[in-house]
């Protein structure tokens, strides 16, 4: 058994990059939008102070003052990558807080304003899984008619005792919910995962992937659990009352993950890094490049790829 030709890469996981090219033919870029969205696990709709890992002060484009519009901010962006990354075609990514938080006409208005722009391909769309409601589906899967269209869902974990340890503010039922409804629908889905949560062992993480390779998503983002200050996480971290992960223990649990997801889920993310100016802890995680080329040097030391013990329902 070998790794899927279809990845067309020299990579032992099937990433973004080789996932659009593979697609479209052309290099294709996410571009970031802050579009003043906020968070019910912040403004008291579900709970205030958000989960403990959250800074909460969203973009940088936020925190340097009022938001330019959607398609100031795809425009800035779009000559950025073209010039700098010779870019073909991009992604209008809503990415700060909860981008599905909002009344269904501001949310279309917002997202037709991204779409109308020169060069766009597609939507991604961050948000809550207990933030997408039915009218939100439709709206996302009418856009599927002309678009691609991913919905990024952050799960974090699957297991309620984390989720509550965290301040998430929603169970894991909550996200079994949201994959369903949305499946189906022309939507591509992808959840994000921590690794490294407090109380969890490694057992405990790869059963949050083993449940996520028998569901219908398509793309996954792993992250490495940061202590910012300003957060409820840094201020345990300050006090000695959690540990963070090092660097060897993440990079073999990641790859865990990855030997048991299907061939087929492009894998978005494998690693995190946070604003340096709040950064403190794990170290490691600064070298965000350092990382990824130690879960490539731990592979390739395994002789391993995605999805080699992978099964499918029935196999």
């Amino acid at each position: 058994m070998s790794k899927p030709a279809f990845w067309k890469n020299a990579k032992r996981y099937y990433d973004l990059k080789s996932f659009w090219r593979n697609r479209f033919g052309c290099r294709v870029y996410k571009l970031p939008i802050d579009a003043g969205f906020t968070c019910p696990n912040r403004d008291g709709t579900v709970a205030t102070g958000g989960c403990i890992y959250c800074d909460g002060r969203g973009s940088r484009l936020r925190q340097a003052g009022p938001l330019p519009s959607v398609t100031e901010q795809i425009r800035q962006g779009r000559e950025y990558y073209r010039k700098h990354r010779h870019a073909g075609k991009f992604i209008a990514y809503f990415q700060t807080f909860t981008n599905t938080y909002g009344p269904i006409d501001l949310l279309r208005q917002l997202y037709d304003e991204a779409l109308a722009e020169e060069d766009m391909i597609g939507l991604s769309v961050g948000t809550r899984p207990d933030c997408i409601p039915d009218d939100v589906i439709r709206l996302l899967e009418n856009n599927t008619k002309q678009f691609h269209v991913w919905l990024e869902l952050g799960l974090q974990s699957i297991h309620n005792k984390t989720l509550q340890v965290i301040n998430r503010g929603h169970a894991a039922e909550v996200f079994l919910d949201a994959v369903q409804r949305a499946s189906g629908k022309n939507i591509h889905i992808c959840t994000h995962i921590i690794v490294g949560l407090p109380g969890e062992t490694r057992e405990d993480i790869i059963e949050t992937a083993r449940v996520l390779a028998t569901l219908p998503v398509h793309g996954i983002k792993i992250h490495a659990l940061l202590a910012l200050k300003g957060t409820r996480m840094g201020d345990l971290y300050g006090q000695g009352k959690i540990t963070l992960m090092e660097k060897d223990d993440y990079v073999q649990t990641v790859c865990d993950i990855l030997e048991i997801l299907p061939t087929e889920m492009v894998i978005q993310r494998l690693t995190a890094d946070g604003y340096r100016d709040i950064f403190l802890a794990p170290p490691w995680a600064v070298n965000k490049m350092d990382v990824l080329n130690a879960i490539d040097g731990e592979l390739d030391k395994r002789d391993t790829y995605q999805g080699i013990y992978y099964h499918r329902k029935g196999d």
